[in-house]
């Protein structure tokens, strides 16, 4: 009956009204964001927002991009092929912000003490001839994507941590991830970095040994968000709407997988298993083992989202030290700080 459809026709603007946050005069068309990552657990937080409408709530229709390695994911967006990355920062990321190309604009993994992040994972064969430690890596071959990779980065800073000169370990460039970690399970090479839900099971099952964790010997910012000066200066109100839908899942992130007791012991409860949930639709799709592989993988994000800048700048002098980086920068250069609040005393 005519009532009957105004009255429906009428809850249904409103509800594409909600959709777009509820501001009034805007178009209720989504706006398409690309956005390229790796396909792993490392971007958990942005498959909580999609799966929970933090996006949709937002006006945004997102379309994930997923890549192998970190490089090409910054060169597609200075091709223009995503609007926002979701990465490790590399020396060629700086060769390209250096040309004003490309800013960072957030924070996501952060190698953290007391955090399971970033795995030093080494062959079973290296392990019985003696390699225990991360003081031990002197003289071993060690699985990195390229020279000049956030691999690289860890692997150099690993050496100053443990006091043993980067030199003296043999580099492998297997260019991806998955290499990585096939060339330490075979024992192609003695060691390599892997995140928690890549190197738990090979621990597990004995096909490979976690001799340490980054974090708790270099705390730093594994992977961040970043985006063109194109979208900055021509879709700001895009990366606003962005930055607001990722802020809500970060806080669902935090609340359902970093809150500790008195004890210092992780909280885990039914919002977990929800938010398991929600991230198994996107990796470990149907894998019975799923949620218990995503709960062994999650890693650190600072409240917030925050970008620690003052590591940005730490990895900007490392690069340029190593000679990967041409242009003398300043984090600042590099780094936009307008759409989410920077990490607290970074």
């Amino acid at each position: 009956m005519p009532s009957s459809r105004i009255s429906r026709r009428a809850l249904l603007a409103i509800t594409a009204g909600a959709a777009v946050g509820g501001r009034a005069g805007e178009a209720h068309a989504a706006i398409p964001l690309r956005i390229g990552m790796l396909h792993t657990l490392s971007p958990a937080p942005l498959y909580i927002a999609q799966a929970r409408g933090y996006f949709a709530r937002e006006g945004l229709a997102p379309k994930f991009r997923f890549f192998e390695a970190a490089q090409p994911i910054a060169a597609a967006a200075v091709s223009g092929d995503i609007d926002i990355g979701s990465t490790a920062l590399t020396g060629g990321f700086f060769n390209l912000a250096a040309r004003g190309a490309l800013r960072v604009f957030g924070g996501m993994l952060h190698e953290e003490p007391g955090y399971d992040g970033s795995a030093i994972l080494v062959s079973r064969k290296a392990y019985a001839a003696g390699l225990t430690s991360p003081a031990r890596l002197a003289g071993h071959s060690f699985g990195i994507t390229q020279y000049g990779s956030s691999f690289h980065y860890m692997v150099g800073r690993l050496a100053m941590a443990a006091h043993f000169p980067l030199k003296s370990i043999v580099l492998r460039p297997l260019q991806t991830v998955p290499n990585m970690v096939a060339a330490v399970r075979t024992g192609q090479v003695d060691a390599t970095i892997a995140i928690a839900s890549m190197a738990k099971p090979l621990d597990a099952k004995g096909e490979a040994k976690i001799i340490g964790w980054v974090g708790d010997l270099v705390p730093y910012q594994i992977t961040t968000l970043f985006t063109t000066e194109r979208m900055i200066r021509k879709k700001a109100d895009t990366l606003h709407r962005f930055a607001r839908a990722y802020e809500s899942a970060i806080a669902d992130y935090f609340h359902a997988f970093l809150r500790k007791d008195a004890a210092g012991k992780l909280i885990y409860d039914a919002g977990t298993t929800a938010a398991i949930a929600a991230i198994q639709k996107y990796v470990f799709v149907g894998d019975p083992k799923g949620p218990e592989k995503i709960l062994a993988g999650l890693g650190y994000y600072s409240p917030g989202g925050g970008l620690d800048v003052a590591d940005v700048g730490r990895q900007l002098h490392w690069f340029e030290a190593q000679g990967f980086v041409k242009a003398h920068l300043h984090a600042a250069q590099v780094v936009d700080t307008s759409f989410i609040k920077p990490m607290q005393g970074a």
